[in-house]
């Protein structure tokens, strides 16, 4: 029997069992496969970390909107189902397991460096999505490791290395100065940027460590003090004890420049700092709520949909949405399931790709992260972070 001859036959039965199937009412495979594309969430609703997790939820829901009202994504929609986690390891492990058992799971966002060190192994033996979410772990930046995870942003020693380069340019040979909390966030890049901080030939006088959200640091700041840096940079904390620090260093007549990360450079969170917040600096991978110093026309498109500020974490969850949806598109338009690995490939095919003025310059995902940034200043008469650098790629 020639090869031709068992195509045809093949192609009749086939036929007919399509026939059938359709005539029990069965839907066929290519139907049910062009349904929704599901994006589940470990969210942090409530708990410490709701104030980032509110906005993040916003942020997601707010790009699917507008992907879905645009005829989604070869016509298929991106659903959002979302769990409240509080910001627990368990408790997100338990919404992964509840979504992803009740849906078929192509995207995840989960909320913490925890939960995406603990379910990637799932997620690998899966093989069916990928994950992105609020942490900017540099350990999570292993395309080995984590090979079905990335983040929307540049991991927490990329952030020192934009911070470090801006100083190393703004006072060559600058004295620099570490505070971080004594967590597993606090302690991630303090090794690696050291060594970065020498290859730019800036001097590390001094490394501090506290418990996350202490308040007496008066111990600390004299050690500061002692060591007089030009630069000071906050890395593990979102407030406290960050106001107590600066006020206490200025009332001492330090003069050293103080500056954060990114859970840290919320223009509200910043606010909250009080006197302490004129001239406070730090990072920022997308451009801010209201910023109008350059082309962002997504950024309008978010102004129009919410008339009031949104946070860094409400851009974050946007962004991450976008890009994920952009791994879904690349995958479809090159004809290939939507599997973790097909779904990595084409996040990593992006190329200086626009997101619509976000990030302030076109951006390329070679890894895990994105490692691209601007440094801001506090604006006291203003009461905005404003810019303060160009964008830095690393």
């Amino acid at each position: 029997m020639t090869n031709t001859t068992l195509d045809r036959r093949q192609l009749l039965a086939g036929t007919a069992a399509l026939a059938g199937g359709l005539a029990l009412g069965v839907r066929p495979l290519a139907a049910q496969e062009g349904g929704d594309i599901v994006l589940g969430g470990s969210i942090p609703l409530t708990g410490v970390f709701a104030f980032a997790g509110v906005g993040i939820h916003a942020g997601i829901q707010d790009y699917l909107k507008i992907l879905n009202d645009g005829g989604g994504i070869k016509g298929r929609k991106i659903k959002y189902v979302a769990e409240d986690t509080a910001y627990k390891v368990d408790a997100s492990v338990a919404a992964f397991n509840k979504i992803t058992g009740q849906e078929k799971v192509s995207l995840y966002y989960g909320d913490s460096t925890g939960f995406s060190k603990t379910i990637n192994p799932e997620l690998e033996r899966r093989g069916s999505m990928i994950m992105a979410g609020a942490s900017f772990a540099t350990e999570l930046n292993d395309p080995k490791k984590f090979p079905l995870q990335f983040m929307a942003g540049p991991d927490y020693t990329e952030m020192f290395g934009i911070l470090l380069r801006y100083i190393a340019k703004e006072k060559p040979g600058a004295r620099v100065a570490f505070v971080y909390s004594d967590s597993e966030f606090g302690r991630d890049p303090i090794g690696p940027s050291e060594a970065v901080a020498k290859e730019l030939k800036l001097s590390v006088v001094e490394k501090i460590v506290t418990p996350p959200g202490s308040v007496d640091v008066s111990t600390e700041v004299l050690k500061l003090r002692r060591a007089n840096p030009d630069f000071t940079i906050f890395h593990g904390y979102v407030l406290a004890p960050i106001p107590e620090f600066v006020t206490q260093a200025k009332q001492m007549g330090m003069k050293s420049q103080f500056m954060g990360t990114f859970w840290t450079m919320d223009n509200s969170t910043v606010q909250r700092m009080g006197d302490a917040a004129e001239g406070f600096m730090g990072v920022m991978p997308y451009r801010y709520y209201y910023d109008k110093d350059g082309s962002s026309p997504m950024l309008e498109k978010i102004r129009q949909m919410r008339p009031e500020y949104q946070s860094t974490g409400y851009l974050q969850g946007f962004v991450t949405a976008m890009l994920m949806a952009e791994a879904v598109k690349r995958t479809l338009d090159a004809g290939k399931e939507l599997t973790g690995a097909n779904l990595k490939a084409g996040l990593n095919s992006i190329k200086d790709f626009d997101t619509g003025g976000l990030f302030g310059v076109p951006i390329s995902i070679p890894g895990n992260s994105v490692p691209v940034g601007r440094i801001y200043r506090f604006d006291a008469k203003a009461k905005q972070m404003q810019p303060a650098s160009d964008w830095i790629k690393l």
